[in-house]
């Protein structure tokens, strides 16, 4: 699982004294235990739920980089950019704008979705087929231009 192989990194930065990998690590195992103890039982995240939660840390840092910029900390933005490097080691690789373009295509034609009424449900089997591989703003914007 994603989360075991980012424990056994974990140990490997602590060897290594690597601090800017052990204190991003130790965010997202923090993140996942936060999420696997919240709501009305304690669960076990699969790979999809730690990918959500690594999404939400690379999107909050790199957030965090663009306000150290306008604040004139070039340092901390380079740290929150680095930070966000690591984090992304750990997803999965990104969908090219082809490839994103022929899924929500094929995905559209495939439930028959063709009007801006169906946005809501059309969204739903999208984001199913893409799973954490493209960034939610775009590929809502692609399907309204597809059902306009």
């Amino acid at each position: 699982m994603l989360i075991d192989t980012i424990r056994t990194d974990l140990t490997a930065a602590m060897k290594a004294r690597d601090a800017l990998t052990l204190r991003t690590l130790r965010s997202v195992i923090a993140a996942v235990q936060e999420q696997e103890v919240s709501g009305k039982g304690p669960t076990t995240l699969d790979d999809a739920g730690v990918t959500k939660i690594i999404n939400a840390q690379v999107k909050r840092r790199a957030e965090a980089a663009e306000a150290f910029d306008s604040g004139n900390r070039p340092e901390k933005a380079a740290d929150e950019r680095a930070e966000s490097e690591i984090l992304e080691r750990y997803l999965p690789e990104g969908l090219s704008e082809d490839e994103l373009v022929e899924l929500v295509e094929a995905t559209l034609a495939s439930n028959g979705f063709s009007s801006k009424a169906d946005m809501g449900n059309a969204m739903k089997a999208v984001n199913v087929e893409v799973a954490g591989r493209a960034d939610g703003r775009v590929v809502a914007d692609l399907v309204k231009a597809r059902l306009a």
